[in-house]
């Protein structure tokens, strides 16, 4: 018996020896509690390598960031660019379509996932609604004691008499007209005659009226000076008068019109986009507002420029646009075709736009803009 359990004991002894040295796994193989750790760390380092090189949220597009902030930049600080060859003009003529940007970029972000394109256009969105927010709801109200028309009813119109009787019915009783051509002023004054039996004609614009019209002069917007500096015969200054003044009697004491329209702005691939004589222009008839004793003024013409331009600030510091007030909308009004821009105002002082709203298209390549006005 003896012998038996030595021969158990030792069996015993041996297959411990042998589990002790090869592991469960047999002889020669790594034990994984030792060998298999330290590969398993190595593994997740290189794992975390390769995740931080690939690009993430924040890393994907900074080629779709960079523009969406230069948009944001260039909409906050317009009035800071310069305005050499007429680009701050241009830029702030502009400034309403830079918003279609917006989504362009943002398409871009979310098609690339990336969460810092889209953080970045917050900025172009937020001063783009700071800016022009405020044209996004209909602001218009009901009733009001003066209906005010405004039309550049173009040199080259091909029916001047339909657009004539167009205006006539409109319900306006204080009418201005731009842009009158010798050709055209008689059909004019035929047409307008039984509607309005007020009115005053001076050089290229004129003012018909329900009500009595009186102090009626021409504005001196330098319209006149040349090149070199030099003036025009006094025939030929008024002929090409640009601007004028009246005073319209309303049943709540005199309102000051002015009627005027500023140069015409060109797009030159050499000059850049021209604006000398609309600037000059512009100047010229803000001093003139400076100058008006009446509290109470409306301007209604063709200015050849949006409120947002600066060269315009001598006029917008005075008064204040009826669309921005009253208006639904941007109320653009040229080309009339497909308009683009709001070039044709309606400012006032010391009244209260109670409405303001676009009529439909005429012979003229603007459209025609009304405005109603209480007291």
């Amino acid at each position: 018996m003896g012998g038996a359990e030595d021969t158990r004991d030792t069996r015993g002894a041996g297959d411990t020896g042998d589990t002790a040295k090869t592991g469960q796994n047999g002889a020669g193989r790594p034990r994984p509690g030792r060998d298999t750790g330290s590969g398993t760390w190595r593994a997740g380092l290189r794992r975390v390598i390769l995740l931080g090189s690939r690009p993430g949220p924040w890393k994907r597009g900074t080629v779709l960031a960079a523009p969406a902030l230069l948009l944001g930049l260039v909409m906050l600080l317009h009035a800071r660019i310069t305005d050499r060859g007429g680009l701050g003009s241009l830029v702030e003529t502009s400034l309403p379509w830079f918003g279609l940007f917006v989504p362009v970029l943002l398409a871009g972000a979310l098609w690339r996932r990336s969460a810092s394109a889209v953080v970045a256009l917050l900025l172009p969105v937020t001063v783009w609604l700071n800016l022009f927010g405020g044209l996004l709801t209909d602001k218009s109200g009901t009733g009001h004691e003066l209906t005010v028309v405004g039309h550049n009813v173009g040199a080259d119109n091909p029916d001047p008499a339909g657009t004539a009787r167009d205006l006539a019915r409109s319900g306006a009783d204080v009418l201005a007209l731009e842009e009158i051509t010798p050709r055209a002023r008689g059909t004019y004054e035929k047409e307008l005659a039984t509607t309005y039996p007020y009115h005053a004609v001076m050089g290229t614009v004129g003012l018909w009226s329900r009500l009595p019209l009186s102090d009626t002069r021409p504005v001196d917007i330098k319209q006149d000076v040349g090149p070199l500096g030099a003036t025009k015969p006094a025939e030929a200054k008024m002929a090409d008068n640009r601007a004028l003044r009246t005073t319209v009697a309303t049943d709540h004491g005199p309102l000051a019109v002015y009627v005027a329209h500023l140069g015409s702005v060109r797009v030159n691939p050499r000059s850049g986009f021209w604006t000398d004589t609309r600037d000059r222009n512009a100047q010229a008839l803000g001093e003139a507002l400076a100058d008006e004793r009446n509290e109470r003024v409306v301007l209604l013409g063709d200015l050849n420029g949006t409120t947002d331009d600066r060269a315009l600030d001598g006029i917008t510091s005075q008064l204040h646009s009826a669309q921005a007030a009253a208006g639904d909308g941007f109320g653009f009004t040229y080309p009339a075709d497909f308009p683009l821009v709001r070039i044709d105002q309606i400012l006032v002082r010391g009244v209260r736009p109670e409405s303001s709203w676009v009529l439909p298209a005429t012979g003229s390549d603007h459209l025609p803009v009304a405005a109603g006005i209480n007291w």
